[in-house]
Parts: structure tokens; C-alpha cells; sequence
């Protein structure tokens, strides 16, 4: 049996300034751009991967209490969205600063063997890039 990734979902609270992020700092292309019963999801990914990044609100397909409190988790930065990697970490880093992202570490190299740095998107969530 072979699997593979083919989409994963991230939080966002505003669709236009997750695309500020995901696709303008970080250079994701626009794969979908869907609106329905008055929310709206963006699906983006790196040119040349087969693996979807969907943009979501909260509150989509969910009860108000329920997207309360996962809004809530989003916006305070309790999750994790993905880590990325990039041939150059230093360019990729000073893009995504230069775009106005929360930095939340610098490029470093970790203790576990890889280089990285992070950032907090548009709506908390960490996001982090690793050498690739």
C-alpha cells in the first residue's frame, strides 16, 4: 500500500491577509479561491508539489461555539501550521521578514539537526522554514 499527503487545512481568521502571507511572503500560487454560505476558503501550494494548503475560516461547517473556541486557539498562536523548507534559508528568511511577519526566530540551527527560523502568520498561527 502506498499513501501520500494530498491537502492540509489551516485556521485563518482573514482569508485576504492569510494570502498577504501565504502566497505574497512565502510564494505559494492560488490553486482555488471558493466562497459558500458566507465563508471562504483558499486553497494555495509550491509550484511543482502536489499538495494542496487550504486556507479556512473558523467558523465554516462549524458551531459557533465550536469555531469560537478554535478561533480562539488560532489567534492566540496555540497551533503549529506547517513547516516549510527552502534551498536558500537566508533569502526566504529576509522575504518573509521584509513583508512585515511576526518574526518569531531567526534562522539557527537546532539541536536536533536542522536550520530554521519561524514566524507567526496573519493569525497566529507558527509557521516554520527549515533549510532545505
Amino acid at each position: 500500500m502506498s499513501i501520500s499527503l494530498s491537502s492540509m487545512f489551516i485556521p485563518v481568521h482573514d482569508p485576504d491577509s492569510a494570502l498577504g502571507f501565504y502566497r505574497d511572503a512565502l510564494g505559494l500560487e492560488v490553486r482555488a479561491d471558493v466562497t459558500g454560505e458566507g465563508f471562504r476558503w483558499v486553497t494555495v501550494g509550491a509550484t511543482g508539489q502536489d499538495i494542496n494548503i487550504v486556507l479556512y475560516q473558523p467558523h465554516g461547517g462549524r458551531s459557533p461555539a465550536e469555531g469560537d473556541a478554535l478561533l480562539a486557539l488560532v489567534t492566540q498562536g496555540s497551533l503549529q501550521a506547517a513547516i516549510f523548507r527552502s534551498v536558500d534559508l537566508d533569502a526566504t528568511f529576509e522575504k518573509v521578514r521584509a513583508s512585515g511577519a511576526e518574526v518569531v526566530q531567526e534562522p539557527v540551527a537546532q539541536p536536533w539537526g536542522v536550520r530554521d527560523c519561524a514566524f507567526r502568520d496573519p493569525s497566529g498561527n507558527l509557521v516554520r522554514i527549515a533549510q532545505a
